[in-house]
C-alpha cells in the first residue's frame, strides 16, 4: 500500500511537471528502504507511462513548445548516458548525498524566485 501511495503522489507531481523523481526517490530510499541506485532506475522506469499519460493530456491542451523539445531530447540522450555512467561508479551513499544536495539547492530557488514574485506584485 505505502509504494501505491507513493506512486500516485509522485504522479500528481509528474503530471504538473515538476518530476515525479523528485517524490519517488527520496520517499522510495526514506520509507521503503530502498537503494539510492534501485530507487533512481526505478523512478525512470516508471516514470514513462506517467509522462505519457501528462503529455497526452498537455498536448492535447495545446502546452508544448515543440521548438524547444528536439534539442533538450538530443541533449538529454546524451547527459542520460553520461550520469547513468557514473552512477554506477558512485556508491549510493554519494549519490544519497548528491541528491540531497540538489533538492536542497532546488528549494532555495524555488524559495527565492517566491519571494521576487511576491516583491513583483507589491509594485
Amino acid at each position: 500500500m505505502l509504494i501505491a501511495i507513493i506512486g500516485f503522489f509522485a504522479g500528481i507531481i509528474g503530471g504538473m511537471g515538476m518530476g515525479g523523481g523528485t517524490i519517488l526517490i527520496p520517499a522510495l530510499i526514506l520509507f521503503a528502504s530502498i537503494d539510492p541506485k534501485i530507487a533512481q532506475s526505478t523512478n525512470l522506469l516508471s516514470s514513462i507511462p506517467m509522462t505519457i499519460a501528462a503529455l497526452y493530456i498537455h498536448i492535447k491542451k495545446k502546452n508544448v513548445d515543440f521548438e524547444l523539445v528536439l534539442p533538450i531530447v538530443l541533449f538529454g540522450i546524451v547527459g542520460a548516458f553520461f550520469g547513468s555512467t557514473l552512477a554506477e561508479y558512485l556508491s549510493s551513499d554519494i549519490l544519497r548525498k548528491c541528491f540531497g544536495v540538489f533538492l536542497l539547492i532546488i528549494g532555495i530557488f524555488e524559495i527565492q524566485k517566491g519571494y521576487m514574485y511576491k516583491d513583483k506584485q507589491k509594485k
